[in-house]
């Protein structure tokens, strides 16, 4: 079989794992996920298998697709905010840290407004109130409708006063 018919099928198992995956077909999502990436292995395929496994709670497993995405294409940036999610998760918000800068910092990523939200929740946390402002304001400036990250400014800034 040839790279791109290999590439063409594993893309074809991909959608059809993403829409099982969006319709709560969890099980069945992984399965396809994981045909498509031993037919044809990208960052995609493997992000978002651990994508299914965090939406399982199961951390530590989403956390290790999120490395072999990161080792097959080190410059998109999903599965480094992605790490960072499943610490926050884990209550590990310090070591969320690097992980979320390094999505922000991917030169292959279309949603740099995700890391900064969840830097924001971070900084939050910690206490560090100003350095969160400023994560939600430059969430807010790459996407200026993101209400979740709306919506945690003024609560922080309510809290602040």
């Amino acid at each position: 079989m040839s790279d791109e018919t290999a590439r063409q099928q594993a893309k074809i198992l991909f959608d059809q794992a993403y829409r099982l995956q969006m319709r709560g077909e969890l099980a069945h999502a992984i399965n396809l996920y994981k045909r498509a990436i031993n037919i044809f292995p990208t960052a995609e395929a493997y992000t978002f298998l651990g994508w299914t496994y965090g939406m399982l709670k199961r951390f530590d497993e989403a956390i290790d697709m999120c490395h072999q995405a990161i080792a097959t294409d080190p410059t998109f940036g999903n599965p480094y905010n992605d790490i960072g999610a499943y610490l926050i998760e884990q209550k590990k918000w310090k070591e969320a840290i690097p992980w979320l800068e390094k999505a922000i910092e991917a030169p292959r990523y279309d949603a740099r407004q995700y890391p900064y939200m969840n830097l924001g929740r971070v900084y939050e946390h910690l206490g560090q109130y100003h350095t969160a402002l400023t994560c939600y304001d430059n969430a807010l400036a790459i996407h200026p409708f993101y209400l979740s990250a709306r919506w945690a400014k003024y609560a922080l800034l309510g809290k602040m006063n």
